[in-house]
């Protein structure tokens, strides 16, 4: 339906444009919301910009939407299909014309004028949007700081030394800025992952000191040396304003699953029914995940050593559903951060996407890594070597069916003892998960850092509504 709001003089109007994955609309989301929770309708508006394939899946979402934001679309990139089979072609696309074009002109359709632009650093091509137009724009990096920190030092190096991807051979070593601890996360990045998908990630990274402010999903106090370091680099404000995860829908201690939440769903009541700390849940990745091989050695280990667990499976959780046991759930999906919230849950087994990792830290739950692509693999890091809390699964392999896995008997002995909470290293792990929750929790409370940030964030981009005239009406789909 349409819905018209008339936009009284001073309003803030912000165009939020995510890049059209799921890690980055639902962070990218959940700042809109946080944003929109600290003004009245009348002081802020968001129109948040997706593509039409993903407007359907939010609209599907059972989470009400503040009224101060309002949806608008532009033409999908390219299809689902090409997208899951050329991944490097979908990535270069949405930094192309194929999404710029189509924004700028929604831009000249919106009223009231724009104040701020968000936008996913991995667009690339909104900065220079913004900055022809005279409109601030935020960059909002949806990974780790210690990953920018990463890929910003590499491609400052390459730069400087007139290097590319190819020819940097070994002088990874030589790069200034990088500690040892994550020089071997680089060197797994750089061997393990598409080159051609790196150098655009580099490209995006290189728009940044564009840009007039640069937006953080993670918390001061979780990155702080990497944070204090970013700040210093560049001469525009740099924010951590997360965790930038749906704490909002978890009412107002942000630590429970509501009663009446999701009741409908049959996993929320089969976790009421599991005793305290009991089940592991598992999630390895909505976009990239384990072959069903690896799968089916991981749901016969589950069942041989008898540990409780609920296991997000996508694609593959029909096909899992008739391996599992009396103590085994299987399920396509879940709201993990209400899941990660219930007092059932033991442990988390993730792949270690950013957004997870946060949901993990902010729930106080101890994980056990499995890093598959990208940024994963120094998330990992910094979970295991970092801050502690958790561990990571070895990599003991043995054949099968051509194949080189986690193999079942590996699966069960790590397992049960990520799961025993009366071992030593049990108990030090969940100790280090529920400090961190609380540094977590601290900085989203009144005058925690991330608070303050969105605070100053939000000051920033309104000293600019003022200057703007001829403040109309809003005329956006809303769904």
């Amino acid at each position: 339906m349409h819905s018209s709001a008339d936009a009284s003089s001073g309003v803030c109007h912000v165009v939020a444009m995510p890049f059209p994955g799921r890690g980055h609309i639902n962070p990218m989301l959940s700042l809109c919301k946080v944003l929109a929770s600290r003004r009245t309708p009348n002081q802020i508006l968001i129109t948040f910009v997706v593509t039409e394939e993903w407007l359907g899946y939010i609209a599907a979402d059972d989470d009400p939407m503040p009224e101060s934001i309002r949806f608008a679309t532009i033409p999908n990139v390219v299809p689902e299909r090409r997208k899951a089979v050329d991944f490097p072609g979908f990535y270069e696309a949405v930094m192309t014309t194929k999404m710029e074009a189509p924004f700028e002109q929604l831009l000249d359709r919106l009223h009231p004028p724009v104040t701020a632009i968000i936008g996913c650093v991995e667009l690339r091509w909104p900065v220079a949007l913004a900055n022809r137009r005279n409109i601030p724009v935020a960059a909002f990096w949806t990974m780790s700081a210690s990953f920018y920190s990463m890929l910003h030092h590499l491609d400052v190096f390459l730069r400087h030394q007139h290097l590319t991807l190819d020819t940097l051979d070994g002088q990874a070593e030589n790069i200034p800025g990088i500690s040892s601890l994550h020089l071997a996360d680089l060197r797994t990045v750089l061997r393990e992952n598409d080159q051609r998908v790196l150098q655009l990630a580099l490209e995006c990274i290189s728009q940044v000191p564009k840009e007039n402010y640069l937006l953080l999903t993670t918390v001061q106090e979780l990155e702080a040396e990497t944070i204090d370091s970013l700040k210093a680099t560049f001469p525009f404000p740099v924010y951590p304003i997360g965790p930038a995860i749906p704490y909002l829908e978890l009412g107002e201690n942000h630590s429970v699953m509501k009663s009446d939440d999701h009741s409908h769903h049959d996993y929320v009541k089969w976790l009421d029914s599991q005793p305290a700390e009991s089940v592991l849940y598992i999630s390895l990745g909505s976009f990239l995940s384990v072959s069903s091989t690896q799968m089916d050695e991981i749901a016969e280990a589950l069942n041989s050593c008898g540990i409780r667990y609920l296991w997000v499976a996508r694609g593959e959780a029909s096909r899992l559903k008739d391996k599992c046991r009396d103590r085994g759930m299987v399920v396509p999906w879940c709201d993990q951060l209400k899941v990660l919230s219930h007092s059932s849950i033991g442990g988390f087994w993730s792949h270690c996407g950013w957004n997870s990792t946060l949901e993990a830290v902010f729930a106080g739950v101890p994980m056990l890594t499995f890093p598959l692509f990208l940024d994963q693999v120094p998330n990992s890091s910094q979970i295991v070597d970092g801050w502690k809390n958790g561990c990571k699964v070895v990599e003991i392999s043995s054949k099968l069916d051509s194949e080189v896995v986690l193999a079942k008997e590996n699966v069960e002995k790590l397992v049960k003892g990520f799961m025993d909470l009366e071992s030593h290293e049990g108990k030090r792990i969940r100790d280090r998960a529920r400090e961190l929750k609380v540094i977590c929790h601290r900085a989203i409370d009144k005058g925690g850092s991330s608070d303050g940030n969105l605070d100053a964030f939000i000051r920033d981009i309104s000293r600019h509504t003022d200057a703007l005239s001829s403040l109309g009406s809003v005329n956006i789909t809303k769904h």
